[in-house]
């Protein structure tokens, strides 16, 4: 990496946005707010998220260079108000990620990636002060996250507090009696319920997953990602046997749909 290059581009950029938000700037750019970008910084992360999927280096690239902006374009607005400008916002985190690598930056011996999440988590409670509950370390996890990737970091969080069914075969017990008590509730017809037992399945699959070492949240994506694929091509046999898809009758789509999951596999 070419120190002046990065130092000349990231200069360049800042003073972009800070054009954009000058008087003299975009009218757009001029009205926005922290309320008003928050919405645009979440799509460009989940635009992020696509392009790393879609595995095109060039549009991640692309893509990151959106989020950064949104970053920049948050920090500008800080700084007109007085409260933080982009230089301390990035001395900040360089100071918080030194202190919370004490096996980099320190003296700090390691035997493995999960004991440095363990020291992260024992780091990231002392800068924050002594908790006042036993749950305030859970609390702390973001509201806006998805749902089923907060699940994922709920019981991540609570297992380094020692909460948690350390034994596979127990977690596994937990997702079947949760599997055992939705059959049951749909047989009493309680939406109410049933609504509720659903949810406590899905919590109980996410801590399954994270047991295994995988996120609820990306294998969803996945297999998000793999139906739509697979109605595609199902759309496409077809009418590659001339059949119209809106015209498709449910046996028709369902057999199409069988022979599509077969050669794909």
């Amino acid at each position: 990496m070419n120190k002046d290059r990065l130092s000349e581009t990231f200069l360049a950029l800042t003073e972009l946005v800070t054009r954009l938000r000058g008087d003299d700037g975009c009218p757009w750019d001029i009205k926005q707010t922290d309320s008003t970008i928050k919405m645009y910084l979440l799509e460009e992360a989940y635009e992020v998220l696509d392009a790393i999927e879609g595995g095109s280096p060039e549009d991640v690239c692309q893509e990151l260079g959106d989020l950064l902006f949104m970053i920049l374009f948050l920090a500008r607005m800080g700084e007109e108000r007085g409260e933080f400008d982009l230089v301390e916002v990035m001395e900040k985190i360089t100071k918080k990620m030194i202190n919370r690598h004490p096996h980099v930056f320190g003296s700090k011996d390691v035997k493995s990636p999960e004991e440095v999440a363990y020291n992260w988590e024992k780091i990231k409670r002392r800068e924050k002060g002594s908790p006042k509950t036993f749950s305030s370390s859970l609390q702390g996890i973001p509201l806006n996250l998805p749902a089923l990737l907060r699940a994922h970091r709920l019981t991540e969080r609570a297992s380094k507090l020692d909460f948690d069914w350390q034994d596979m075969d127990k977690i596994w017990n937990k997702v079947e009696k949760a599997f055992g008590e939705l059959g049951r509730t749909i047989h009493q017809q309680n939406r109410e319920r049933v609504g509720e037992k659903i949810g406590d399945l899905l919590f109980g699959l996410v801590n399954l997953a994270r047991e295994w070492e995988l996120n609820g949240e990306h294998l969803l994506r996945n297999t998000n990602q793999k139906f739509l694929k697979l109605f595609t091509e199902m759309e496409a046999e077809l009418k590659a046997s001339s059949i119209d898809p809106d015209k498709a009758t449910p046996a028709e789509m369902k057999r199409t749909w069988e022979k599509v999951k077969a050669r794909v596999g």
